[in-house]
């Protein structure tokens, strides 16, 4: 299908996505595999968001973060997996332009969303544990829902000016996007235009927000295991940090892929293998992360021996 002149520039009607390897066949294996990650990624943070709503005893600044967290997680997989499972199985695996600049935005929305609120969880649990007395006022409801909603917001600015920068570009040449997904590095890389800006910007960008938000995260964690230290009691030093430890677990698989793909340039993407890196940040670690929190949490796992008690006692 020949290109075609949107206004100023030049646009594909599609792209062809053509999954992990290379080639248009068929992709059973991803897919099959593809397939059970995301129904548990599914069912394990559609769990967790019902079990944090429904229990009073977990209506706390930590599991309202956490909540948030598992709808953007199943956000962010949902805009990603279903689209990917069609194009590892159909016979065809293009997807239409706009179809491929929505899914672009709507990743870049939710992606950026979640390193704002891991930092933002890193801030909460350096104001529970360095300033105790002060954290009913400092975290209330309102400051929680505007970290939250800013989250978003910072979600949403970055997704619309990456979107624009990237699909404004001419795309004249191949429309195959070397990927399972409408990624930046892989559909920037099709522009037959000067696409030095758009690496500058992508890597400006995503940098600002990696570094800003790591920060965040590291600066947080600082001043917690100084506070930590200063506990005279091995065991209450233990059971400090067992709040924190989860939170922990999930910012160094996160950002250590982000990083990753992100900060380096565009234009030295194909010396990495970008799509085995994608796969573990846009589905195993969504789904790897309710379960961190809930294994390794103790309020969650008093909630669910409570919940399965009770149901054993009513029957």
């Amino acid at each position: 299908m020949a290109p075609v002149r949107e206004g100023n520039r030049t646009a594909v009607p599609e792209f062809i996505l053509l999954g992990l390897e290379k080639g248009l066949e068929l992709q059973l294996v991803p897919f099959l595999i593809l397939l059970m990650i995301y129904m548990v990624t599914m069912l394990g943070n559609s769990f967790l968001v019902l079990l944090i709503g429904a229990n009073s005893s977990l209506h706390s600044p930590m599991y309202f973060f956490l909540m948030n967290l598992s709808l953007v997680d199943l956000c962010y997989s949902t805009v990603i997996a279903p689209r990917a499972m069609v194009s590892f199985l159909a016979g065809s695996k293009a997807i239409s332009y706009n179809g491929c600049a929505t899914q672009f935005f709507f990743f870049g929305l939710f992606i950026t969303t979640e390193a704002f609120l891991l930092a933002a969880m890193a801030y909460d649990r350096f104001t529970a544990i360095c300033n105790p007395l002060l954290y009913p006022i400092t975290m209330s409801k309102w400051v929680c829902i505007q970290l939250v909603a800013g989250s978003y917001a910072c979600g949403c600015v970055n997704a619309m000016v990456q979107t624009g920068f990237t699909f404004t570009l001419d795309f004249c040449g191949s429309k195959e996007i070397d990927h399972f997904f409408c990624d930046g590095p892989p559909v920037i890389s099709l522009s037959c235009s000067d696409t030095y800006i758009n690496n500058l910007v992508m890597f400006a960008l995503c940098g600002l927000v990696i570094a800003s938000t790591a920060l965040t995260v590291l600066i947080s964690y600082v001043y917690i295991i100084s506070a930590v230290l200063r506990i005279r009691s091995a065991d209450g030093r233990r059971k400090v940090f067992s709040t924190c430890s989860s939170h922990l677990i999930v910012v160094t698989l996160f950002y250590g892929t982000t990083a990753f793909m992100y900060i380096q340039p565009t234009w030295i993407s194909s010396l990495y293998p970008r799509k085995a890196v994608s796969v573990f940040y846009t589905f195993v670690i969504p789904m790897l992360n309710p379960f961190i929190y809930s294994l390794r949490n103790k309020d969650v796992k008093d909630v669910l021996q409570r919940a399965m008690g009770n149901k054993f006692l009513t029957q």
